[in-house]
């Protein structure tokens, strides 16, 4: 897919910079998981986030893992990665005899630290052991969300062992909820759901704090980690548009500090027109941007241009 050339609107100074390439590195999280308790001759279930941190493409070449307990999910290879682009790593917890076993789970990709190694582990039951409750991934970053706006992420719960009811849920923060979901709700053994978590912050700084499932799993509660950081309303956006990709069911719009990156992603879902308001800029400071291309498959282009955006005081 061809890059695009935006061509940046606003009522402020804005030109076209280069980009300069930065190591590529690839990221897991989490990089150690432990599946818990599972029976002999089932299998649980559960992804790993991977991540090119770094300002450049990167591809994973090749995977592969020790012991028959653990596979891949469907992850075919080769993948390639944009700037900061984000994938889920299935992985398979199939016990064939009880005891604890523990594996390394290896990716090989085109970076400068080209072997990436996870950290498995899990415990073979012959009996119905006590039901388990896992959320992935480990934690959710919002990242900066307007004050009086909102923003979701997904996250994963997966029972273990046998199957979980989750009674209620809760958080320690009145800016995170935890949307549509209707309680109490039983999880199969084995099985998965979607879980919707809402960033709503009512005042600009950072918030960490932790949403939690109730249930009848052993280790309930349940807690994923969350954070976000509110910003204050402005009286300045920045306007950009950009020229069209004949293959591109829409577009991705990304922002940073330095004409180098990194560069965040700030919608919060597909763009399908070419053109594009960023609300959340604050006075006195400089921004850059780029967007890609997604076309029918999900496939990213490369990064368009880098255009500046200066908020005057």
């Amino acid at each position: 897919m061809r890059s695009l050339l935006p061509a940046v609107l606003a009522a402020l100074l804005s030109s076209l910079v280069s980009v300069s390439a930065s190591a590529q590195r690839l990221e897991c999280v989490p990089c150690t998981y432990d599946f818990g308790s599972v029976i002999t001759g089932t299998s649980v279930s559960s992804s790993i986030q991977l991540t090119n941190a770094s300002t450049q493409a990167l591809t994973i070449l090749s995977k592969s893992e020790e012991g028959s307990a653990f596979s891949f999910g469907n992850f075919p290879l080769p993948v390639t990665l944009e700037s900061w682009v984000s994938v889920e790593l299935p992985v398979i917890f199939a016990p064939t005899a009880t005891g604890y076993t523990a594996a390394t789970l290896t990716l090989i990709s085109n970076t400068s630290n080209p072997i990436l190694t996870i950290d498995v582990a899990g415990t073979g039951t012959s009996t119905a052991a006590s039901p388990q409750l896992k959320i992935s991934p480990a934690k959710l970053n919002f990242g900066s969300v307007t004050v009086g706006s909102n923003t979701s992420l997904q996250a994963t719960l997966t029972a273990s062992n046998a199957a979980v009811t989750i009674s209620s849920d809760r958080s320690t923060s009145s800016e995170f909820a935890i949307v549509g979901l209707n309680l109490p709700l039983t999880i199969p053994a084995g099985k998965s759901i979607p879980v919707t978590i809402q960033f709503t912050p009512g005042s600009s700084g950072a918030d960490p704090a932790k949403v939690g499932f109730i249930s009848n799993a052993t280790d309930s509660p349940t807690l994923e980690p969350v954070t976000g950081t509110g910003t204050a309303q402005s009286s300045y956006s920045v306007s950009l548009s950009w020229s069209g990709d004949a293959t591109a069911v829409g577009y991705n719009v990304l922002r940073g500090k330095a004409a180098a990156g990194p560069f965040h992603q700030i919608n919060t879902a597909l763009d399908s027109t070419t053109d594009y308001t960023d609300a959340t800029v604050a006075a006195g400071a400089t921004y850059y941007y780029v967007t890609t291309a997604v076309n029918a498959q999900g496939e990213q282009s490369s990064y368009s241009n880098v255009t500046e955006a200066v908020i005057p005081n």
